[in-house]
């Protein structure tokens, strides 16, 4: 297989290139790292439905585009969920990211699984899966950016976000264990 090289392909790969560059920033001495590493992530989030939208609108989706998209986004989260670990050393947050990142991988192998016997049609995307999606950037967003924003104070917003989006996260690997083994067990 070819790798695809195209405007939707190019900016999941600066997705992927944004990483580091919101780690440095996060972690620089400087004033506002919080900010600006939140601005990063924000501006990746939204290449995140950007590059899907091209893709379509474009006719450049690809295979190759296919496999990279939930990659990048997967290690997006789970790299800023370990960094959020870190620097809050709360509870909440910790059991939080281990619920999502536990239902990444769940999900990913019990795709591939269920490629590999033909039944990958049972756990596409769902709706639950965009707007636990959803949730979980703004969560993240808020807690990298950690400054108040516009009096709303942005830690707390975060973490109540976050909270949710471990909720959503449990009920939508549910929804997809059951319909992976709805007809597999009868």
């Amino acid at each position: 297989m070819r790798m695809t090289w195209n405007i939707p392909n190019t900016l999941t790969i600066l997705r992927i290139l944004a990483i580091p560059l919101i780690l440095v920033l996060f972690y620089l001495p400087i004033k506002h790292s919080g900010e600006y590493s939140g601005i990063i992530f924000a501006l990746a989030g939204f290449t995140d439905w950007f590059d899907g939208y091209l893709a379509r609108k474009l006719g450049q989706t690809s295979r190759f585009g296919e496999f990279l998209d939930p990659v990048a986004d997967k290690l997006m989260v789970a790299v800023i969920l370990i960094l959020l670990v870190e620097h809050y050393g709360n509870v909440w947050i910790t059991l939080s990211a281990m619920i999502i990142i536990g239902r990444e991988i769940t999900i990913s192998a019990l795709r591939e699984w269920m490629a590999g016997v033909g039944e990958s049609g049972k756990v596409a995307v769902s709706y639950l899966g965009k707007v636990k999606t959803t949730v979980q950037m703004f969560a993240l967003f808020f807690l990298l950016y950690e400054v108040p924003l516009i009096g709303v104070p942005t830690a707390k917003l975060g973490l109540v976000l976050l909270l949710i989006a471990a909720i959503l996260t449990l009920w939508s690997m549910l929804s997809y264990l059951k319909a992976a083994f709805t007809e597999e067990s009868t």
